[in-house]
Parts: structure tokens; C-alpha cells; sequence
């Protein structure tokens, strides 16, 4: 796609933040040839044209379905059956929210989510700072989760290998893969594995659906109990709560994910993101000058994420439902969990059941590559949104590297601390998976929802003209969802998280 603002996707190359071929623009965003002091936005497509122009949705999909949907949404569905469909939905679709407003202050600024947690009043850079130390013991955490899965899955396929030994050469090729930008073509390979698993869970979903009475009772926000069977089994907590927090955490992705989809808009280039690239704060002087037409171009712009970040919460909610359906109907009904030893073996009898040992080779294989899917998407993600922490609690950290040598520092440091990670817990991969889900998807969500509500109604009135912001106004329907988000996660984190933790930690 071209750089004037019709939409770029994209690249995980560390040498080309935002798609400029290595080098962002050297003058402020969207300057002209003539030095006009307005914004020169592109016009947006609309009616079908729109279509042509998602991207940021499928890099956002393609980062979160994995471990969350493979693994959590499928063992939720084995033990607690398909009365827990709600979870799917609650979380996704609100957590929605968070990506969708985060994104849309992208479109209308120019700068990503992290440059907006700056701008948030309090003691200098309070949220991000705190982004910063959790995000890192996240980040760590969830990385050597997808590495010890991924070495749990290939491991099956070849028992005389460690999985620890495989999960290393994961993160080894995921780093690698991801240090040189040789995504293109692996992407397509990956891809096309992960819509393997995709496709046979659907199908399998369909034939094992529950009846529509069945159905529609998974969304009365019941809370099931744990059956006996499962109660017996390592790693299974007694209580509901336990078992449903993973999938609220890592459905539609965690805290991290959300910041990502503003660095996948920034990418391809919508409304005042167009050749904006990485790791750059909006252009103040240029956002309080910009027209009433400026506006309207961008006002078309956020029209276009609607229908992006609409299409990525679609496909999350049908893709993990599709897996806690397929686990409810064929591992629920053989009374089986996966937990560490034997995760992927018990995993792949979603497949083997109905199609044989082909079945279970084809899941193994399958999710092993998922696996390693997701690991270079949270690669590509997380030294970018460490970079740009840095950038702004550490003075001097932006002049004194390159954002190339920032992004491969971040790299680095992810990769030798996954290493550890799986060494240590290797053996405990879906502890781990747990554990990250819960740490990373949970725990700060209620305070991302309210800083982005604060970005949208009381940063963004201070950055744009007045004349621009009777435009771009967000509706009330943002600070409701994102309220509501904050409310939810909110009573989860408090209520819900310490116990998990506590019984998680405590070994069983």
C-alpha cells in the first residue's frame, strides 16, 4: 500500500518502523511539499472499498490466536462445558473497546497508545512507568509460555526431544525470523497451518454443537461448578473462577495486544497515522491548526477501524468459541483435561477422535506452528511497546540508540529471559500459559480501559483545534463501553485474581 494515508500494513521488520523503509519522515506529520500548516490527509475509501483496506485486524488476530484459543479456550470447554460462552464474549467484546478507542485516538493524532498514557495527568509518567515494570515481568512470562508450549506440542510429535529443547529452538526461530524481517514468506507457511486448526475446530464445533437451547443457556453468566472427574486432575482448580480468568485474560489478547493494535494502525497509515512510523510523539502545533476538512478526511479514517477493529472482535469470538465448543463436546465428554504432562496428547484428541491418528498429528502440528505464530507476533509487539516506554521515562534513551538498535535490545533481553523461563518451567507449560494469561491479560485491563477513556475526552480536546474536535468527537457509546470495561475487569482484579493466584502458585 502506498504511504499517503490509503493504508499500510504492517511490517515486523526492527528496520522499517511504520513502513518507511527504515527512515521515518524527518518533517512533522503529514507536512506538504508547499509547507502548509494543515495536516494533508488522504481521502478515505467507503462502501466496499473499505474491505480492500483491513490489515491491522489480521495482524491483531493473527498475534492473539494461539495459546488462548488452542489451549485455554479448549480446556475451558473440556471442564466447564459450553455453559461459559459467555466468558468468550464478555471478554472479547470488551476488551474491544479498549483496542477500538485506543486506535481511534491513533487515527486522530498521529501517536500510539503509549504516548497517550504519558499525556495523563499525575506524577510524571506515572502509567507509563508502571506499563514499563509490569509489562517487562509480563512479557517474559507470556513469551516463555508460547516457547514452553510450543516445545510441549513438538515434543508429542517426537518424544526422543525435549520439550524444553524445543521450546529454546522456538524462541530461537521466532527471534531470528523476527530480527531479520524474513516474515513474508513464513508468514503464508504459518498461516496456512494455523488455518488448518481454525477450519478442523470449526468444523468440529459444528458437528459437536450443543442444541440451541444448550446454546443459548451458555450465555446466561452462569457459573458452573467444576466437575468431580476434573477436580482430580493436576492442575485443575476447584473453584469456577480459576478456570474461566485465563480465558477472559488472553481472549482477543491481554493488555498488550490493545497497545499493539494502535502500533498496527500507525503501520498502516489511517487518518493522522499516515507516515507517522514508531516511537514518536504527535505533532502538537500541527493537531491545534487542523481544519474543519482535515477533520472530516480523518472522521472517514475512523470509520474504516470501525469496520477493522469490528472485523478482528467478529473472529475472536467465533474462532475461541468454536475451540470451547470443540472441547466441550469431545474432551468433556471423554472426561479428559490437559494439564502439564501430557497438554498437547490430550489437546490433539480434539482432532484424533474424529479423524484417527492423522487427526492428531495434523492438531500437533498445527498447534506446535500456532505456537510459534503467536511467539513472532508478541515478538514483534513487545520491544516496540518497551522502546517506546523507554523512550519516555528514560531521558536520553531515544538519542543515544536507533530505534533499530532499540528494538533488537528489547530482542534480545526477551529471548535470553524466555530462555530461563523455559528452563526453569518448561516442564509446567500449561502453568505457565495460566499464569501469563492471567498476569498479563487481567491484571491492568480495568486501568487501561479508564486511561483510554481519560485519552479520549480529556487529552484529545487539549491536542486538536476546536473546530477539528466538534468533528472528531467521540460518541458517548465509547466512555459507556469503556467504563463498563473498566467496572468488569475492575471487580475481577480485586475479587477474583488474588485467590486464582494464590491456588495457582500454590502448586496443585
Amino acid at each position: 500500500m502506498d504511504s499517503g494515508g490509503r493504508g499500510r500494513y504492517v511490517s515486523c521488520e526492527p528496520g522499517r518502523p511504520g513502513g518507511t523503509n527504515g527512515r521515518q519522515r524527518d518533517g512533522p506529520v503529514g507536512q506538504t511539499a508547499g509547507g502548509s500548516s494543515d495536516m494533508d490527509i488522504k481521502k478515505a475509501p467507503v462502501g466496499l472499498a473499505v474491505f480492500a483496506l483491513v490489515g491491522p485486524s489480521f495482524v491483531w488476530a493473527a498475534e492473539y490466536i494461539g495459546s488462548g484459543e488452542v489451549v485455554i479456550a479448549t480446556r475451558t470447554g473440556a471442564i466447564l462445558g459450553t455453559a461459559v460462552l459467555w466468558a468468550v464474549v464478555f471478554g472479547i467484546f470488551l476488551k474491544f473497546w479498549i483496542g477500538m478507542s485506543g486506535a481511534r485516538y491513533t487515527v486522530c493524532t498521529g501517536e500510539g497508545m503509549i504516548d497517550m498514557f504519558d499525556r495523563i495527568g499525575g506524577p510524571r509518567h506515572w502509567v507509563v512507568w508502571l506499563v514499563l515494570v509490569v509489562q517487562t515481568v509480563s512479557g517474559i512470562l507470556s513469551i516463555g509460555a508460547l516457547a514452553a508450549a510450543a516445545g510441549a506440542f513438538a515434543h508429542s510429535l517426537v518424544p526422543q526431544v525435549s520439550p524444553r529443547v524445543f521450546g529454546w529452538l522456538a524462541a530461537m526461530f521466532a527471534v531470528s525470523v523476527v530480527w531479520k524481517g524474513a516474515f513474508n514468506i513464513l508468514k503464508m507457511v504459518m498461516s496456512f497451518f494455523v488455518l488448518i486448526i481454525v477450519i478442523g475446530a470449526l468444523y468440529i464445533a459444528a458437528h459437536v454443537f450443543p442444541s440451541f437451547a444448550e446454546f443459548l443457556a451458555g450465555f446466561a453468566c452462569r457459573m458452573p461448578a467444576v466437575p468431580e472427574w476434573a477436580k482430580a486432575i493436576e492442575g485443575v482448580s476447584p473453584s469456577s473462577w480459576d478456570e474461566i480468568l485465563p480465558v477472559l485474560g488472553w481472549g482477543a489478547g491481554g493488555f498488550a495486544s490493545q497497545v499493539w493494535y494502535s502500533y498496527w494502525v500507525l503501520g498502516a497509515g489511517y487518518g493522522a497515522a499516515a507516515g507517522r512510523g514508531y516511537g514518536r510523539a504527535a505533532d502538537g502545533v500541527r493537531l491545534s491548526k487542523m481544519s474543519r476538512p482535515t477533520a472530516e478526511r480523518i472522521k472517514g479514517w475512523c470509520r474504516v477501524l470501525y469496520v477493522d477493529s469490528s472485523l478482528a472482535m467478529v473472529v475472536g469470538i467465533v474462532v475461541t468459541g468454536a475451540f470451547l465448543i470443540s472441547g466441550a463436546g469431545i474432551l468433556g465428554v471423554e472426561r479428559l483435561a490437559p494439564n502439564n504432562d501430557d497438554m498437547a496428547d490430550t489437546l490433539s484428541k480434539v482432532f484424533s477422535m474424529r479423524w484417527n491418528v492423522v487427526g492428531g498429528f495434523i492438531f500437533k502440528l498445527s498447534g506446535a506452528i500456532a505456537m510459534v505464530s503467536t511467539l513472532v507476533g508478541q515478538l514483534a509487539g513487545w520491544p516496540r511497546m518497551l522502546a517506546d516506554s523507554c523512550r519516555i521515562c528514560i531521558p536520553g534513551f531515544d538519542k543515544r540508540f536507533p530505534w533499530k538498535t532499540q528494538f533488537r535490545m528489547f530482542l534480545v533481553f526477551f529471548f535470553c529471559a524466555s530462555m530461563l523461563v523455559v528452563f526453569v518451567l518448561g516442564l509446567r507449560p500449561m502453568f505457565l500459559v495460566k499464569l501469563s494469561a492471567i498476569l498479563e491479560g487481567v491484571l491492568l485491563t480495568a486501568l487501561q480501559a479508564i486511561c483510554v477513556a481519560v485519552g479520549l475526552y480529556v487529552v484529545m480536546p487539549k491536542m486538536l483545534s476546536k473546530e477539528a474536535y466538534d468533528v472528531l468527537r467521540p460518541s458517548p457509546i465509547f466512555a459507556a463501553g469503556l467504563i463498563v470495561t473498566f467496572l468488569a475487569f475492575g471487580y475481577i482484579c480485586v475479587v477474583h485474581i488474588p485467590p486464582a493466584l494464590v491456588q495457582l502458585l500454590g502448586g496443585r
